[in-house]
């Protein structure tokens, strides 16, 4: 007779394993340990074997009567259960250790270690928010451009182009890994390279009208925050660096007599191998910035970091701390912003004071190359570039004060 739920759910052990039988080759086997297991008996090229049909009270009667049902049919197709069994779990390892998570980790374990830390972390972010969540467990080589667009739109949807377009090309990586590793025939990303809009290019704020600059500067010259964050405001236009390699400025980068900052070559905005063995950036400082400089180490000169962090401990300033003070002047993200320094520079020293283009960008620490293609050494027109920073720093002087306004010797901007 077949067996009915109340007498599955109160088969007790025994002190030998038992069967309880339901029929057409299934049964119910109660071990010693309490635990219980469904199986289904059956006979296939003239050998007896038996098939798991799950464990109790995870299957039920009910499914395991379905399961059976499957079974039967694949042995009236001529099908062994247990063979194809297992190759439905060979399947669907094979299914999770080519699946487009798995061929993206290990793209990103293998590659990870040639970019920048940073850099890497943010990859496998965009990864596991945009992209895994939606196709990361199908096989990748059955992955096809219309679930990558979803993908893609998803982000856009949500107002971050540019993040959609990073993504495509990650995405792209990963696929073209597949590709040469045996997994996938072709990178699908490819059909979709006009299927988002363009990004628009936004630069930073950043002001190149002399007369704008020099009401710039007095508010500078007056903001009434603290005295970091206002030496910050007032070094940061004379130095031509990014925001990120002020802030985290140590002092013992500072040769204050020789009047140079030298910024180790692992904290600038380099590959990582650029910042493993690239040249540190030598930068000439002008009387103005080492005069701000000396009046600051009075207050911080005894701590690691040139502008520490105003709630203490071992750390630099915020990275908003200047965007606020920007803010609490009056200047919005449209009109300046603090990255926007090294633009102002780039353009008023070439257009303004007329200095080469090429000495510039080495102050910015930019790639610059000769004719030869041959990358310039860094230490390379040190006085060039120390007039530069000095006649950069007494034009801002003026400036400040409302004076010689220069008109610009050329026609185009940075």
């Amino acid at each position: 007779m077949p067996l009915t739920a109340t007498e599955v759910q109160s088969a007790k052990p025994r002190d030998k394993l038992y069967r309880l039988t339901d029929g057409e080759g299934m049964y119910l086997e109660v071990r010693p340990s309490g635990a219980r297991y469904w199986f289904l008996k059956y006979r296939y090229a003239g050998k007896e074997n038996r098939l798991s049909l799950g464990v109790y009270p995870s299957v039920s009667l009910k499914e395991a009567r379905e399961r059976r049902l499957v079974a039967r049919q694949k042995l009236a197709a001529g099908v062994d259960p247990v063979a194809a069994k297992h190759a439905e779990k060979r399947t669907q390892r094979l299914n999770a250790e080519n699946s487009f998570e798995a061929i993206a980790r290990e793209w990103w374990g293998k590659f990870a270690p040639t970019l920048s830390e940073s850099h890497a972390q943010r990859n496998l972010r965009r990864l596991e928010v945009h992209v895994f969540p939606y196709v990361g467990r199908q096989p990748v080589g059955q992955i096809e451009a219309p679930a990558i667009l979803d993908v893609l739109q998803r982000i856009e949807k949500k107002g971050t182009l540019e993040t959609a377009h990073r993504v495509r090309v990650l995405i792209g990586q990963v696929m073209r890994y597949a590709v040469s590793t045996g997994r996938a025939t072709r990178d699908v990303s490819v059909d979709l390279r006009d299927a988002l809009p363009p990004t628009q290019i936004k630069h930073h704020a950043a002001v190149t009208d002399p007369v704008q600059l020099g009401a710039l500067l007095r508010a500078i010259e007056g903001y009434a925050g603290t005295a970091v964050v206002a030496a910050a405001l007032r070094l940061a236009p004379l130095v031509f660096q990014r925001p990120g390699e002020l802030r985290q400025a140590e002092w013992t980068e500072f040769d204050l007599d020789a009047a140079t900052w030298t910024i180790p070559a692992g904290r600038m905005k380099r590959t990582k191998a650029g910042k493993e063995n690239g040249p540190d950036h030598l930068v000439p400082l002008s009387r103005q910035a080492v005069a701000i400089l000396r009046g600051l180490h009075m207050l911080t000169g005894r701590g690691r970091f040139v502008f520490p962090s105003l709630r203490g401990g071992d750390r630099c300033m915020s990275d908003m701390a200047l965007s606020a003070a920007f803010k609490r002047m009056g200047f919005d993200s449209d009109t300046a912003l603090p990255h926007g320094w090294r633009a102002t520079a780039r353009t008023l020293a070439v257009e303004v004071l007329d200095v080469p283009a090429e000495v510039v960008e080495m102050q910015l620490a930019h790639g610059v190359r000769d004719a030869l293609g041959r990358a310039y050494n860094r230490t390379q027109w040190l006085d060039q570039r120390c007039e530069l920073m000095q006649r950069w720093a007494d034009y801002l002087d003026e400036l400040k004060a409302g004076a010689k306004v220069l008109p610009f010797v050329s026609g185009a901007g940075a």
